[in-house]
Formats: structure tokens, sequence, C-alpha cells
């Protein structure tokens, strides 16, 4: 069966990588394109095992029938084994499913106040405490580009980076418009408003991913503003680079130097191109079909949190759960919710294939 034969390759691929692995001979760029190689296929592997005991089981079993003393046991097995290979091969098929090459990926987030004026700004606040705490919970390290907050500690905007494994791969299905239902501390009546914030999630570039001409940007420096200590006032140390082809604009002022916040601006602007051009490509691959979990358009609606209530709600596949807080929090309730987007990415890629 073609099946069985691309699980045999899927085995024989995984030996040959840990054999060079084990070799010594791989350095640098490819040791760490085959490491990770290693870890998909390693991943499988559990899977193939179990798929190839379940068809030699109902092989045993279907051949024991054929002995009346143990005749009983067989039927008894080939029954249960029968029941469980399609839960095994549906199981197979989504771990063979075409990996997002940027899964893998650390991400670089946006998070803008949009309608709701000052109480956008403190939802705002609010997100980004969310992923703060859900980063550090999952062992990732997170780091502010830009912020501008507000007096009463909201943000306008604020830029930040997550480092990890993996991280692009959960947080890929955050981008979009986040809506708030509360009452507003400023709102004397208690009539309940509701805000908008945008998110926006970019898997960080590398170098190789997206190559920028010096012809195609102008760097620009300037004193900066806001937080940040002495030397905020005193130098030119805040940077902003205009990428002309395509109108993109990155400032960075955060770090204390100029030269850190050029090496900052131009990864935020690497990560922004890397997304414009997967964005178009995505868009060439699936303009047949509408993806169940959205388009990843930051101008999407995709969630709602209704603080009367205790509830979030993702209109992408229609799950609420009554865990505000937990969400909130950064808790498993987010893990729950991002779980759920990732199996309904996963059963709309299988139904494209069938």
């Amino acid at each position: 069966m073609i099946i069985e034969q691309k699980l045999l390759d899927i085995k024989k691929r995984a030996d040959d990588i840990q054999s060079q692995l084990n070799s010594g001979e791989v350095s640098g760029a490819e040791l760490t394109k085959l490491s990770k190689e290693y870890s998909h296929l390693a991943e499988i592997l559990p899977l193939v095992d179990e798929y190839f005991q379940t068809k030699q089981g109902i092989d045993d079993a279907t051949e024991m029938q054929n002995d009346p003393e143990l005749r009983t046991i067989a039927l008894e097995q080939l029954e249960e084994l029968k029941h469980s290979l399609p839960d095994v091969e549906r199981r197979l098929q989504i771990a063979l499913l075409p990996r997002d090459d940027a899964d893998d990926n650390s991400v670089i987030m946006e998070i803008r106040a949009g309608v709701g004026g000052e109480e956008s700004a403190l939802f705002a606040g609010d997100l980004f405490n969310q992923y703060k705490s859900y980063a550090l919970r999952h062992g990732w390290k997170i780091e502010i580009i830009e912020e501008n907050a507000t007096s009463l500690h909201g943000y306008k905007e604020v830029i930040f980076k997550i480092e990890g494994d993996g991280v692009y791969g959960r947080m890929k299905f955050e981008s979009g418009i986040h809506r708030v239902q509360r009452v507003p501390e400023t709102e004397a009546g208690g009539r309940i408003h509701t805000s908008a914030v945008s998110v926006a999630v970019m898997p960080e570039a590398q170098d190789i991913d997206v190559v920028i001409e010096e012809k195609d940007i102008r760097i620009d420096v300037f004193r900066a503003s806001g937080a940040g200590g002495q030397h905020v006032n005193k130098t030119d140390s805040a940077v902003r680079i205009t990428h002309f082809p395509t109108g993109i604009v990155v400032t960075c002022q955060n770090e204390r130097s100029q030269i850190q916040n050029k090496a900052t601006a131009m990864a935020v602007l690497r990560s922004k191109l890397y997304e414009k051009q997967r964005m178009e490509q995505d868009a060439a691959r699936t303009s047949s079909r509408r993806s169940m979990v959205g388009s990843g358009d930051r101008s999407e609606k995709i969630r709602t949190y209704n603080f009367p209530e205790q509830r979030v709600t993702d209109h992408r596949i229609k799950l609420t759960l009554y865990k505000l807080d937990d969400i909130l929090a950064g808790g498993e309730g987010l893990d729950e919710m991002i779980d759920a987007l990732i199996a309904a990415d996963q059963l709309e890629q299988l139904a494209s294939m069938e």
C-alpha cells in the first residue's frame, strides 16, 4: 500500500538523519536543519509503530480464528483492533499534514488599541499581560521592543518578542480583532462598553528568510522620548527604518544605544516583510477556500471577552469558555482555546485533502 510505503520511508529517513547526527560530520546550519527535521519525525514515529502494530495484530487475530480453541479470544481481539484502527489512522493523518515552516519560530507581536479610547488602551494592557504570563508559563522569553503607554497604565501600542521553540505554532491564531465588553473604571453610570484591540502575530524572520537591499531602505535617527532612563533625552538613539518598496515603517527606541535599536528595528522589518511574503503565498494557495480559523488578517474580529458573564467566545470556531479570569491570566483556559483552534485547523486541512 502507498501509505505503508510512505511510513516505511519515514522510518528510514529518521534512521538516516540519526546516523548523520551521531557521525559528528554535520555542523552549523545543516546541523540545525537536520535536528529540527529529526525532532519532527520523532513525534511521528510512535504513531507509525502503533499503526503497524495494530495492522499486524489484525492479521494475527484473523489467522487465530482458524484455531477452534483460540477463536473466541481472536474474535474479541479482532473487534477491538478494528475499532481502534480508524483512530490510529486519523491521528497519523494529522501528524503527517504538511507543516508550516514557521511554526518553530519565535514571534514578534503587536497589540494596538482601537475603538474605545482609554478603555481600549487598558484592554491592550490586559492582553499584553495575558500573553506575557502565558509565555512565562511555557518557559518562553519575552522582550518589549516598542511601547506607547498611557497615564492609566494601558497601551496605545506595544510591540514585543516572544522567544522559544514552537511559539509561532501556538500563537499564530491570536492575530485579529479582540473585543472586550465591560463597565469601564471611568464609567459612573455602570453601563457596559464595547472596545476593540488589534493583535498581529508575525513569525520572527531569519536573515535567510528575507533579503533587504540597502538601496530599498532609509534609516533615520532621532532623540527618543518617554520612559527609558537618562539617555532618552540626551542622545539620538532612536531609529526609524522606512522600506521603500512596501512603505513599511518601523521605529525602535527602547534599547539604550542606536546600534541596538537599529538591530531590533531591522529584525522587526524582516518579520513584517516575511509575514507579507507568507500571506501572499497563502492567498495564492488557498484562494478557493476560506479558512475555518480565519485568515490571520488583523482586521478580522476573532474573539470577544465579556466581563459581566465571565465568558470568552472565539467566533471562528464558535467556542465559548466561561473562564475569562483564567484566560486573561494566561492560564490553562488559553491553552484550551488555542488547542481547539489548532485542532479545527488540522481537521480543515484533512477535509481539503479528501
